[in-house]
């Protein structure tokens, strides 16, 4: 379901557990509950966010479609994508859901490509995402410094 201010203190949870440890994102400092309702509130109808919740309307995990390029235009049907499952519900097929989810909606707002990119050694991700058509399109070779180590980026595409 399209997230909501009331989702913002779970997924900036799960967000920020991910930044303390793993290099699946290469923020460094926290984010704060401003900061993740200012992030909700600049995103355009394009670009959403998605929540899995269950029965209690608790947050297990989110994802997002966000422009791939702001400045040039020719990128605008162009996205990448984020998918975040809260540390207790690994392996419950959170991500499936919101994949499915994250697709559907990206083919229902016209979008033609979607690009991940993986931080090097997330094989989950990288499973995930071929589970849904996304193929190896190249390696950033030690781009993010995070942990006190390089980390490659992998770079994954779909056309929808």
């Amino acid at each position: 379901i399209p997230a909501v201010s009331s989702h913002l203190p779970a997924i900036r949870e799960i967000y920020n557990h991910a930044i303390r440890t793993s290099a699946a994102t290469f923020d460094l400092e926290e984010r704060s509950l401003d900061d993740r309702a200012a992030w909700l509130a600049d995103r355009s109808p394009a670009h959403p966010v998605l929540v899995a919740i269950d029965a209690d309307d608790v947050v297990l995990g989110w994802a997002s479609l966000s422009p791939y390029d702001r400045v040039r235009a020719a990128y605008a049907r162009t996205v990448e994508d984020s998918v975040y499952v809260r540390s207790d519900c690994h392996g419950r097929q959170i991500g499936t859901l919101l994949m499915n989810a994250l697709m559907q909606t990206a083919r229902n707002l016209g979008h033609h490509a979607i690009i991940a990119r993986i931080t090097g050694g997330n094989a989950v991700s990288v499973r995930l995402h071929r589970r849904f058509g996304f193929v190896e399109v190249g390696t950033l070779r030690g781009v993010g410094w995070k942990f006190d180590q390089w980390h490659d980026v992998l770079l994954m595409q779909t056309v929808l």
